[in-house]
């Protein structure tokens, strides 16, 4: 529920809000992705903040706060009228939404250190939120005004972001590092540095899409579809988190990793080839079914190789990908979202390259093969 408050709400309700704010409010294409990187560089510095003050990550004060910062931010939206002043509030959003997800990501890891294939179940809240916040824009339609959306939204994240208020409680001990609390060796560290890079590339790629998707499907004349395809990615990404962990008992995470990259390198691109209804919703729900699905994976990679606060290290990185992934499309924004939809594509395989080298180094949860054994030998 948390997840489902601070990242499917609170980060990406914008998606299927922003083609209605350049309807309704004048907002152009490039002042819509520069609020969006707004919120990709607030989104860093929580992530970063916390991986400079690690004990944030366990402070109740700092968790409630965040939540209560969110939910003011998404509220105040309707209440101002100037890209820099929506800049800002996006700005502040994504700081509490990093904080938050960084502290829920590290009590999971805590709680669930024996079990950490069973995190898929709380990372699947993330589609929760998108599917939730999607349906709300769907049911109410485009002809409602754009603030009544920011303010349902502000609901929402309050409702569902209630449990931040026993969330450090509920740990298993706050004072345990979450990834790791001994150095990590020379091959792990090299391996950890492969993990960034790609986990940075998925983050450049994806963002694309999360950001431009609703708004590329109006642009193209399927208008009606870009809300619909929105809630479909939440839908799709509710149980993926749960069956890539599933799937991470069989086979190796590195391995794992470049299969998802793969399809969601497919999945983005596809709406910059085609305008086929029934192609677009196929690419929604590969996106959705594989996007959070690497989010599980990488972590739950970062602590395997025990190097210290790698949550937060991985989420810097995964921000900073974000920042740059609508800066780096948007020279083409003034011919469509087609190209940035490609661009985002492109680097996804980029990243898909990276983490395959990860299959050189001897992998510490890689999945061992069980073997039958003889009468003779028992």
């Amino acid at each position: 529920m948390v997840l489902a408050a601070a990242m499917g709400i609170g980060r990406f309700v914008y998606t299927p809000i922003l083609p209605m704010m350049e309807q309704q409010a004048g907002l152009s294409a490039v002042s819509g992705a520069q609020i969006a990187t707004a919120n990709y560089l607030g989104y860093i510095a929580g992530a970063v903040l916390l991986s400079v003050l690690p004990s944030l990550a366990t402070s109740r004060v700092v968790a409630r706060g965040s939540l209560a910062l969110l939910v003011a931010t998404l509220a105040s939206m309707p209440l101002v009228t100037t890209a820099p002043a929506w800049m800002a509030l996006r700005f502040l959003a994504g700081v509490a939404s990093a904080v938050i997800f960084i502290v829920a990501a590290q009590a999971l890891l805590r709680t669930l250190r024996r079990n950490p294939h069973l995190s898929g179940w709380s990372y699947g809240g993330v589609g929760l939120g998108i599917a939730l916040s999607g349906t709300v824009v769907l049911v109410a339609g485009p002809a409602t005004s754009w603030p009544v959306f920011w303010y349902l939204s502000a609901v929402l994240a309050l409702l569902l972001g209630a449990p931040v208020w026993t969330l450090i409680d509920r740990a298993a001990d706050p004072r345990e590092a979450a990834s790791g609390t001994g150095g990590a060796g020379p091959g792990p560290r090299r391996a950890f540095q492969l993990l960034l890079a790609g986990y940075f590339l998925e983050g450049v790629g994806y963002i694309i899409a999360a950001t431009f998707l609703v708004a590329a499907l109006a642009g193209s004349g399927l208008t009606w579809l870009g809300n619909g395809a929105w809630v479909l990615v939440g839908v799709a990404a509710i149980p993926s988190c749960v069956l890539w962990s599933y799937w991470s008992r069989r086979v190796s995470r590195p391995t794992l990793l470049v299969m998802a990259l793969l399809v969601q390198a497919a999945a983005v691109a596809l709406p910059g080839v085609t305008e086929n209804a029934a192609m677009v919703v196929v690419s929604a729900v590969l996106f959705g079914g594989t996007f959070m699905g690497i989010t599980t994976l990488a972590l739950a990679a970062g602590a395997e190789l025990n190097v210290p606060r790698s949550a937060a290290a991985l989420t810097t990185a995964y921000g900073l990908g974000q920042v740059l992934g609508p800066l780096i499309v948007q020279p083409t924004l003034d011919h469509g979202y087609q190209p940035a939809l490609l661009i985002g594509g492109a680097i996804l395989v980029a990243g898909a390259v990276v983490v395959l080298l990860l299959r050189t180094f001897s992998w510490p949860g890689a999945p061992v093969p069980t073997r039958r054994v003889s009468s003779r030998a028992r």
